[in-house]
This record gives structure tokens, sequence and C-alpha cells, in this order.
């Protein structure tokens, strides 16, 4: 799998960090905190990485400048969903052979544990998206893994569309994607922005993927550090405690 390849989704501004920093840029244990979704890829043996930057991309560009691994850059200049985020790495991903994953930058926990294990299953069973996935004992606000009674990934409901019984769904999405490159730019090919935010959304392509007859799973491989967001000043902080007893520090 070392032919495999990350693209990093590092645009946003995150608005609610109360820093005019890039919010991959927020440090944690006193490192920028996409360098530690970096290092998890190169430790799981996916070297190349193209790294989406949007909002002060110089600044985003400059605090990588230093590092040794291979990293390439693509600029979304307006912010209009996930999707579209990946959209701008079609060029980058055409000459791409092997499988691509996409990950959030602002996910400094994401273990080069887990990301082996989505490797090992993907390289077992070649389906055309393989999403990581974790149980979460209060799953409020996080989209869920909707199953059929074999088991079988249906599709990603978001909270706010659940029923109740869908709301009692422990087992969560986190933005986690493992695809066969030639599936992930078809799919993208069909993103609608046909939605309350005007916004292309990733998610989308496990939908069209499953309606197009393309093999579509997912497994919580994810350990429970990973499911810890940084959304706002007080989650920053306890992702930054939590990495200090892990012992990052």
């Amino acid at each position: 799998m070392n032919d495999s390849c990350a693209v990093v989704l590092a645009a946003g501004k995150g608005t609610r960090m109360n820093s005019d920093l890039p919010k991959v840029l927020c440090p944690v244990v006193d490192r920028p905190m996409i360098h530690f979704v970096l290092d998890a890829l190169e430790k799981a043996g996916i070297h190349r990485k193209i790294v989406v930057v949007g909002y002060q991309a110089d600044l985003v560009r400059q605090a990588l400048a230093d590092r040794t691994d291979e990293i390439e850059f693509v600029t979304q200049s307006e912010q209009l969903g996930t999707g579209h985020a990946v959209q701008m790495c079609r060029s980058a991903l055409e000459k791409q052979t092997g499988p691509t994953i996409v990950v959030a930058g602002d996910s400094p926990l994401i273990q080069a544990t887990s990301l082996k294990k989505l490797l090992t299953h993907f390289d077992e069973k070649s389906p055309a998206l393989l999403l990581g996935t974790l149980e979460k004992e209060d799953p409020t606000g996080l989209g869920r893994i909707d199953r059929d009674a074999s088991g079988n990934f249906m599709g990603i409901v978001e909270h706010k569309d659940a029923t109740e019984a869908q709301l009692k769904i422990k087992e969560v999405n986190m933005s986690t994607y493992l695809f066969q490159t030639p599936d992930l730019l078809e799919s993208l090919d069909r993103l609608s922005c046909d939605n309350a935010q005007a916004e292309y959304y990733l998610t989308d392509c496990a939908r069209l993927l499953r309606e197009s007859g393309r093999p579509v799973e997912a497994i919580a491989v994810l350990e429970q550090c990973e499911s810890l967001s940084i959304n706002n000043p007080d989650e920053l902080r306890l992702v930054d405690e939590k990495m200090r007893t892990m012992g990052y520090a």
C-alpha cells in the first residue's frame, strides 16, 4: 500500500477558535496541530500527501516548509465544502495509481495504528470506499452509520436528519475516507451543491457510489481518542491535555 496518497483538508479559518490563525495552525502540545496529522500518515506508510490550503495559505505553507516528507499544496480559493476541497485536487490525483485517503487537518489525535488497519482491510477487500468509524457513547451532533439487518453499510445520516431509531446508533462518521482513486474522481464529478449551505459534501460520495452499484464499507477501527474534535478554545485545551497524558509532549 506504499502507493497510497493522502488528501489533508486544511483550508478553513476555524471561526470559533478566537484566533486569526488558520485552524490547522492552532497549537497543541506546542506544535501546529496539522503536524500530528502528517506525522500519523507518514508512520502509516502514506508518503505522498496533498494539503489543501485556503485561508492564509502562505502561513500554512510556511509552517510546513521544514518538513522532510513529501507534501504538495493545492489551493481552495473559495471554501465551498469538503467535496469542493477534494475537487481542487483533481489534477494532482489523476496520476495517482493507488488509493487515496482523505482526512481532516484539524484532527491531531488521528492514530497511525488506525490508518494501518484501514489500509489492511482496504487491501484485502478492495471496496470503492472504506470509511473509518468509531463507536461513541455520546454521538450527539455526529453523522450516524446506517446499516441494514445484515450489517452492510447503507449510508451516513446526519444528526439533524436522523429518526428516533437512528439517533440511538452509536457508530459515527469521523471524516476518514479511503477511496479507490478512480471511484473518488468519478463520484466527485457527480457532486451537487443543491442543499441549504450550497456546498459540495464529500459524504455524498458514499451515497453516489452505492447508488452506482460500487461497494462501500465502514469499519469501526478508530480509537476513542480520535473522536475528540477541536471546534473552540475549550476543546483545543482538552485535546492538548489528552495528548500530553498520552505522551505526545
